[in-house]
């Protein structure tokens, strides 16, 4: 049987598509704008039809139906990392959480930690040769692929095709449905003059032909919009979006001094414009692969100058970083900031930089604490953490003993606070 013949073979209807899911599944959806609306609607119109299904994904972004404190018997959501979807549910206990290490979670899928028992995904058009590109997000998706009874994908016009260990064969597909609406667009954070300040610090530590990985957030697209002077850039990370899009135009990015996989921008999701996704289609200079791949901090870490930049809520004085709770509040999840953080720790000339405002609610509360809120969940440890960059300045960690360090950081809290957390760290025997 030709491709063109599996494909329409397995062509139907989202409703009919649904018969692939059995009470107890655990369906996996990729990262961010690889999650598939009309499947995902679907499973949420027929979500009465089932008993306890589970969907299983990193940064939801839409609310779907299925999204529903009176349904989870039903189907429930469980979250690798919370987003504006679920987080609500997350705080009030009806989403669950599975903490990880993104660049593990492929691993803990194969070994059957995790369960993957469908797919559901967004994807490319089929080539000629019966191929789609899970380009949006590979992921742990590409993990999930190979362990799942059933591939069911949501095949997309709009979806770039892209080059790397992201595609799927149409044997391997249980059913297709066809849909034609515009990917899901996400803008570019809000930066304001905090934001600016703190880019600026780090930016002007960022060498020319550096390699960068850069999370999402105000403060990391503040640095790459001062980035566009340097030359010769490089990017191996976990998202590629507009920021690094902007720095392919300015002519910053080039990818030539890479010292693995040189001349290659690796990715592992996307999250961005429309204009991003077709910049993506078919392009040899980007690869999107799987997050055991770019996020490995072995593999990562073989590239020179790595540059890791990523956000945190709150620091202590030791530098443990609580980037994803607010308290014992859930707000995000690990993700790939400890994978990057211990990837630049380990590459020649690497830099790993925790960035973060020095004060929250209208500079009442310092992020610089003496020890973290009971119950913060502890993202990067004091042992891997680096430089530390507020707007007040950067704190270098490494190799510093405790009483240095809680001096560095004092240094770059908010100047109203910094009697009170030397007086603090005195207390706790710091200082």
């Amino acid at each position: 049987m030709s491709p063109r013949e599996m494909y329409q073979q397995r062509r139907t209807t989202p409703a009919e598509a649904m018969r692939h899911v059995r009470d107890g599944d655990f369906i996996v959806v990729p990262t961010g704008v690889g999650e598939p609306p009309t499947l995902l609607t679907a499973l949420s119109e027929q979500r009465m039809d089932f008993r306890d299904v589970k969907v299983g994904q990193i940064l939801a972004l839409r609310k779907y139906g299925y999204i529903d404190q009176a349904t989870v018997d039903h189907v429930r959501h469980v979250a690798y990392f919370f987003g504006g979807a679920t987080r609500e549910g997350g705080q009030a206990g009806w989403v669950d959480f599975i903490p990880n290490y993104f660049s593990e979670i492929p691993d803990q899928i194969e070994r059957g930690l995790m369960p993957a028992d469908v797919v559901f995904s967004m994807a490319s058009p089929m080539d000629d040769q019966g191929f789609f590109a899970l380009s949006l997000g590979a992921d742990y998706t590409m993990a999930a692929v190979a362990k799942a009874r059933a591939v069911v994908l949501e095949v997309n016009p709009h979806v770039p095709f892209a080059y790397g260990n992201c595609r799927v064969h149409v044997s391997k597909v249980a059913a297709l449905v066809e849909s034609e609406e515009p990917v899901l667009e996400v803008g570019l954070p809000k930066i304001g003059v905090v934001q600016e300040a703190i880019g600026k610090y780090v930016a002007d530590m960022i060498d020319d032909g550096s390699t960068l990985q850069i999370g999402y957030g105000g403060i990391p697209d503040a640095v790459v919009m001062q980035l566009a002077h340097k030359r010769d850039l490089g990017i191996h990370t976990e998202m590629i979006g507009d920021g690094i899009l902007s720095l392919v135009e300015s002519g910053a990015v080039t990818n030539r001094r890479k010292n693995y996989l040189p001349g290659k921008m690796i990715a592992t999701f996307a999250l961005g414009s429309g204009k991003l996704y077709r910049y993506m289609d078919r392009n040899p200079a980007l690869e999107m692969h799987p997050v055991n791949y770019t996020n490995d901090p072995a593999l990562a870490g073989m590239n020179d100058n790595l540059v890791a930049i990523n956000a945190t809520l709150q620091i202590d004085l030791l530098g443990q970083c609580g980037s994803e709770s607010l308290g014992s509040a859930p707000f995000s999840g690990t993700g790939g900031q400890s994978d990057f953080v211990r990837a630049a720790n380990r590459s020649k000339g690497g830099k790993a930089f925790i960035v973060l405002p020095s004060t929250a609610k209208g500079d009442t509360i310092s992020r610089i604490v003496p020890v973290l809120s009971p119950g913060t969940h502890v993202t990067t440890s004091k042992n891997d953490v680096n430089y530390v960059v507020t707007e007040y300045g950067v704190a270098q960690l490494r190799g510093k003993s405790a009483k240095q360090r809680a001096r560095e950081l004092i240094g770059i809290a908010h100047p109203a606070f910094r009697e009170e957390l030397a007086a603090q760290a005195a207390r706790i025997k710091l200082l």
